[in-house]
């Protein structure tokens, strides 16, 4: 039953013309999906994220991919 209530309201649905997307939020849904990868890092870079994480109360793998992202963002943009 609630596959045609959905249907119905499908059917009902009429793009405008335009939208005003002028007041939206780039990336306001986006959530990135994370993927398992196995990974050899030093020891001295690791110890160096998970001291720095302990200071900053946040997971050790979450300030390495954020260092990451930083390294390609610098990269690509400049």
């Amino acid at each position: 039953m609630k596959k045609t209530v959905t249907k119905n309201m499908e059917d009902n649905f009429e793009m405008k013309e335009e939208y005003d997307f002028s007041s939206g939020v780039r990336g306001r849904f986006y959530a990135p999906q994370k993927k398992a990868a196995t990974i050899r890092f030093d020891d001295d870079i690791i110890l160096y994220f998970k001291k720095l994480a302990s200071e900053k109360k946040v997971g050790y793998q979450t300030l390495m991919n954020s260092a990451l992202r930083d390294y390609i963002h610098q990269h690509i943009s400049g």
